[in-house]
């Protein structure tokens, strides 16, 4: 009986590691790519794009940088690297602040919090998957679960703070402001 190993232990990325089987024949064995899976990276995209596009129908500027912060999610996905998906997170905040401070109305705001969120989620959800399961592993429906969670407790996180909005009332974008982020620091710790 031959003797099997585990594949890529202690080993650099692109070297086999060759097992002898019961039957004696050599199996290679590759180490899995670790990139995140191309559906949670389109999903961090389109989520993204969302709150891109609600942020420049807020204020331009602010969407520009929403946009800054979808393009962090991109490359933050493709270096693996949760450092520049937490920057891009602090840009897109930095552009939802500005949307506000320039008097945006709260709806564009909770749906760019909202699409921002799950876009940063989604990208470092990815990010663990392709550590954990590799590029090519199948896992659309972990993706879409994923998403549609995060979705669902932003849509619920937005819609509290709407409400709250709205009984507050007198139209301040300050308060609205200031709900907005309390709701999103709600939302974050809601999904971690």
């Amino acid at each position: 009986m031959g003797r099997r190993l585990l594949p890529g232990r202690g080993r650099g990325r692109d070297e086999a590691v060759v097992a002898m089987t019961d039957d004696d024949a050599l199996v290679d064995f590759h180490e899995a790519d670790a990139r995140p899976p191309t559906a949670a990276v389109v999903a961090s995209l389109a989520a993204a794009g969302v709150a891109s596009t609600a942020g420049a129908v807020a204020s331009p500027a602010g969407g520009a940088l929403l946009g800054v912060a979808a393009l962090a999610f991109l490359v933050g996905s493709f270096r693996r690297s949760s450092r520049v998906l937490g920057w891009g997170a602090a840009v897109g905040v930095g552009g939802l602040v500005l949307a506000g401070y320039r008097g945006a109305p709260a709806e564009a705001l909770l749906v760019a919090a909202v699409g921002l969120t799950v876009a940063w989620d989604l990208a470092d959800h990815g990010v663990g998957l392709g550590e954990q399961v590799g590029r090519g592993a199948r896992v659309r429906r972990n993706v879409a679960v994923h998403a549609g969670a995060s979705l669902l407790v932003g849509a619920l996180a937005a819609a509290l703070v709407y409400g709250v909005t709205l009984a507050v009332g007198g139209g301040q974008p300050v308060a609205a402001l200031a709900l907005l982020l309390a709701g999103g620091i709600a939302l974050i710790s809601a999904l971690r």
